[in-house]
């Protein structure tokens, strides 16, 4: 009998990814700066030896428009009643090249973490992400979706900035291709009082 049936499937307690594209990209200074930086072995690839790169005169337009994309991420999804202000702390270049890769990692000591691609093959890179719930009955799937997936990937292009919870897994598969795949990465915490005094979960950062 294939009667068709009518129903609802709503996703609860969903792990946000946000996308946005930078309104004003690099200009060719900033790109020189980026290609001229030093760099140190990470784990599969390349990072900058500077681990404060947005402090650097030269990105401080850039970390503004950051910082209102960080912003409205926060206003949009976590939707703080409490007195808080996000701000960015470390930030760094990833230089991923040929048969280097990302490895799966997630990000300590960070509320919010992102990612602008700033040098991409937009049709062969991007990004993948990882659930980490423990599943007691594993089944294996005929067609792939949100829910009985345990990792998700999302295509990549210049200029696209990708914000989500510190705590997600994410990872570069190994790349093929014989560019530089070049990213500024970041992590965000907050300043300011949250929590209830009278609950004893008051938390005061300064």
């Amino acid at each position: 009998m294939n009667k068709k049936i009518k129903s609802t499937i709503h996703g609860i307690f969903p792990v946000p990814i946000y996308f946005s594209d930078l309104e004003k990209p690099l200009n060719k200074k900033q790109i020189t700066f980026v290609k001229n930086n030093k760099t140190r072995k990470n784990e599969g690839n390349l990072s900058s030896k500077d681990n404060y790169i947005l402090n650097n005169k030269i990105f401080s337009f850039l970390k503004k428009e950051l910082e209102m994309k960080i912003n409205d991420y926060f206003e949009k999804i976590i939707s703080p009643l409490d007195n808080v202000k996000p701000y960015i702390t470390q930030s760094w270049l990833n230089f991923t090249g040929q048969n280097q890769y990302h490895h799966k990692h997630a990000h300590p000591n960070s509320i919010i973490s992102g990612v602008l691609y700033l040098d991409v093959d937009s049709e062969k890179d991007k990004i993948c992400f990882f659930s980490t719930d423990y599943k007691q009955i594993s089944f294996q799937p005929k067609t792939y979706n949100p829910f009985n997936s345990s990792s998700w990937w999302f295509p990549i292009k210049n200029n696209q900035l990708i914000l989500f919870p510190s705590s997600t897994v994410h990872s570069v598969d190994l790349k093929e291709e014989d560019n530089i795949r070049t990213s500024l990465a970041f992590n965000v915490f907050v300043k300011g009082t949250f929590g209830h005094n009278d609950n004893l979960t008051e938390l005061i950062l300064k």
